[in-house]
């Protein structure tokens, strides 16, 4: 059996942050931190700058095209909303390279994307303030299965099939399997990172948000944006997705089984757009597949 720690180590080496988001994060701990020093700090990796600058004037951001310079960027959209953009350009960055076994790469990011797109949009619907960060949460909180199937391949495919024949939660298969579950392992990754305290302890408890401590709240939406995106790759109804919830989760976020639907189609009507600015190679890795 093995630990999410155990995993984590084993695949921190593969898969580190590139040292424009370290320094990004410092500068926002720092009391002298400036948009100048983060515009600056960007400006230094000509990828993560052009990707950035991609997504701030994309007709998601609403900017028009009117962004030019990464100072722009930084004084518009806030030091942490670029904070939030740059982790997610670097995190998938960091695992570009990876070609897990038994794990369907593009299938994976487009899922990934899904899930950030319900999350943020389940907090539009709650009234939330922040929900770009809410989007960037979700989008990474499938993380751990990466490592999962970068380090243990077979036993993390032999818990997502018993998960798939018998109707068992899977982060259950993964605990009585594996040893730990992908959550486990998400959260692990993420304070190994030395992440914000609110991506780790929701990510942590998307699979039971009642242990989510402060982030309750928001692990529970993570929880509803996860099924709505498996639901989306199984071609699964909304109906059927929202039936094998929690009760609990609809009370917790007083939220009724019906708005499943809406909070998927509305997501689904970004998830190509989304995903095509995030991982603008998707389409040329299943053209090779």
């Amino acid at each position: 059996m093995h630990s999410a720690q155990e995993l984590v180590t084993n695949v921190i080496t593969l898969a580190s942050l590139p040292t424009v988001y370290l320094r990004i994060r410092d500068e926002l701990d720092a009391p002298t931190g400036s948009t100048s020093s983060v515009a600056h700090a960007i400006s230094a990796d000509p990828a993560i700058a052009s990707s950035l600058l991609r997504l701030a004037n994309s007709a998601f951001y609403g900017y028009g095209g009117k962004i030019d310079t990464i100072s722009r960027a930084v004084t518009v959209l806030g030091i942490q909303q670029v904070h939030d953009l740059v982790l997610a350009i670097s995190v998938s960055g960091a695992f570009s390279l990876f070609a897990p076994r038994h794990l369907d790469m593009p299938r994976f990011w487009r899922g990934s994307v899904m899930r950030g797109l319900a999350a943020r949009e389940i907090g539009r619907n709650q009234g939330m303030i922040g929900v770009e960060r809410l989007f960037v949460i979700g989008m990474l909180s499938d993380i751990g299965h990466l490592v999962m199937h970068q380090t243990v391949p077979e036993l993390a495919l032999e818990a997502r099939t018993i998960a798939a024949a018998t109707h068992e939660p899977l982060h259950e298969a993964e605990r009585r399997i594996v040893g730990c579950d992908h959550a486990e392992v998400g959260a692990a990754l993420m304070a190994h990172w030395r992440l914000p305290t609110s991506f780790v302890d929701i990510v942590g408890a998307q699979t039971v948000p009642r242990l989510g401590g402060d982030y309750v709240y928001e692990a529970a939406m993570v929880h509803v944006a996860a099924r709505i995106a498996d639901a989306d790759q199984e071609n699964e109804s909304s109906t059927a997705a929202a039936d094998r919830m929690d009760p609990t989760i609809w009370t917790l976020l007083e939220m009724e089984p019906a708005s499943v639907r809406r909070i998927r189609e509305s997501a689904e009507l970004d998830l190509a757009g989304y995903t095509a600015l995030f991982f603008p190679n998707l389409g040329n890795e299943r053209a090779r597949a």
